[in-house]
């Protein structure tokens, strides 16, 4: 019996380090902006609809609120009402997510809406505001608004929040028949797909050049709701492992840094929102296509 227990304890140890050893993260090159990052958005972790921060909302976040004021003086400064601002730099609500989405549809913004008025947005409204006479604030006062709503159509649900920032890539063949996460490198997006049919998208990262994501077809192996690495030390919320150590994961550097950074090799989900669900859907044994 004692030898028993031994052995059984042997095997247990092993298979402990075994899986230890399939746990990925974020690049160890900047583990700082890794962990600060996570803590100062918390729309990446509670906000999954605003996850992206394509109008860099962590480097807005640190600069001060003077540097918001002297980007436009006039609009912050002035006690005048006709030219004071309604949405400028820092806010975060939903009419700057309807004003970014009609940006968009004029061609002055290029990435999908946030709802947070960082840089991007700024800069997009000085753009409009230059084009039309205005003063170019890039705050939005009331003559600004009006314009903007005058030279765009009221937005609808899909594009105030689009399935994905990236556009979807055409699905491999091999994720044309049954359960698949079909990922694809060139468009760095995941689709969904049952039985062809793309039922949800997102955008996903890789890993870099020395931890590249390794491209082929897998089964999902395991999942793990809540997993964190314990090579890197890092959260690996909604793992679900494909190959080896590498897994589809929700990762708060994505959402933070966007394609600033990279993994060792897991496939990143910046969106926890779509992922939780995609989680709940996906079964072990279930088709994982990595393409170009």
């Amino acid at each position: 019996m004692q030898r028993q227990r031994v052995i059984i304890r042997t095997i247990g140890v092993a298979t402990a380090v075994a899986l230890a050893a399939t746990a990925c993260g974020p690049q160890k090159t900047e583990p700082v902006a890794s962990a600060s990052s996570a803590s100062s958005s918390p729309t990446a972790g509670t906000s999954p609809e605003a996850s992206p921060s394509t109008d860099d909302k962590p480097g807005e976040a640190s600069a001060s609120p003077s540097a918001s004021a002297s980007a436009s003086p006039s609009s912050s400064a002035s006690p005048s009402p006709a030219v004071k601002a309604i949405m400028a730099n820092g806010d975060e609500n939903e009419q700057v997510r309807e004003l970014q989405a009609r940006l968009r549809q004029l061609k002055l913004m290029s990435v999908a809406p946030t709802g947070f008025y960082g840089s991007k947005t700024t800069a997009a409204v000085k753009s409009f505001q230059s084009k039309h006479g205005l003063n170019a604030t890039g705050s939005v006062d009331e003559a600004t608004w009006k314009k903007i709503e005058g030279a765009s159509k009221k937005p609808t649900a899909d594009e105030l929040r689009p399935s994905t920032v990236n556009e979807v890539d055409a699905p491999d063949p091999r994720c044309m028949q049954g359960r698949v996460m079909c990922i694809s490198k060139e468009s760095r997006t995941l689709a969904w797909m049952i039985d062809g049919k793309v039922v949800s998208t997102m955008d996903v990262r890789f890993g870099s050049e020395n931890t590249p994501t390794r491209e082929g077809v897998f089964d999902v192996g395991w999942k793990a709701k809540e997993w964190t690495s314990t090579i890197y030390h890092t959260p690996m919320p909604y793992a679900m492992f494909f190959s080896g150590g590498q897994a589809v994961h929700y990762s708060a550097d994505f959402a933070a840094r966007g394609y600033n950074g990279a993994s060792h090799g897991c496939v990143n989900v910046r969106d926890k929102g779509k992922l939780s669900a995609l989680f709940d859907q996906v079964k072990v044994g279930d088709k994982v296509v990595v393409y170009w």
